[in-house]
């Protein structure tokens, strides 16, 4: 009897075992995996017909490497902030002590990893005024230094406001100044 219990108990931890085993198995529908393979497929005949080209010359980073010489080597560059309307109208200018920096660029990581029962858990961190924020509001909202007081300057873009930013003046004497610098008291 016992030999029978023994038995029966055996086969019942594997057939649940199986089960078990049968459940975590992750099989996609037949229909899932013949669409793959013809995206596959597809994928390998285009590769094969119209492979990607290698470069000599990438004007990608060209522009990043003069966008660094432009803003990278000088701290005390002044850059012209001008906002336009969505009619194209230009509204006015900021002169800036170096670029406009918008909401959502921080000095530190805003969040930190922490081990849990659960494995590693991403949570928020406190940013550098020690107060919380999700990362992702005000990436319209835009601060800067004023080229001549220092008086700190914000705007924001969008909702019809476009923002033109340059390293130079632009030619255009209409512009009316929205900050304490005017371009024409600036040394030349």
């Amino acid at each position: 009897m016992r030999k029978m219990t023994r038995l029966a108990a055996t086969c019942a931890a594997g057939i649940t075992s199986i089960a078990i085993l049968a459940g975590c198995a992750t099989t996609e529908p037949d229909s899932r995996n013949a669409e793959r393979a013809t995206v596959d497929n597809t994928y390998d005949k285009l590769v094969a017909n119209q492979p990607a080209h290698s470069m000599d010359f990438s004007p990608t980073r060209a522009t990043k490497n003069f966008w660094i010489d432009t803003w990278g080597k000088n701290p005390g560059k002044l850059s012209y902030v001008y906002l336009q309307s969505a009619d194209g109208k230009l509204l006015g200018y900021y002169v800036l002590e170096g670029l406009p920096v918008n909401y959502c660029t921080s000095l530190v990581p805003t969040y930190e990893i922490n081990s849990s029962e659960n494995g590693k858990v991403v949570v928020p961190r406190p940013s550098m005024d020690g107060t919380w924020s999700s990362g992702s509001g005000g990436c319209n909202a835009y601060y800067g230094k004023d080229a001549t007081s220092g008086a700190y300057i914000e705007y924001t873009a969008g909702l019809g406001i476009n923002v033109l930013l340059y390293d130079a003046p632009l030619a255009r004497q209409d512009v009316q100044p929205l900050g304490n610098t005017r371009i024409e008291d600036l040394p030349k």
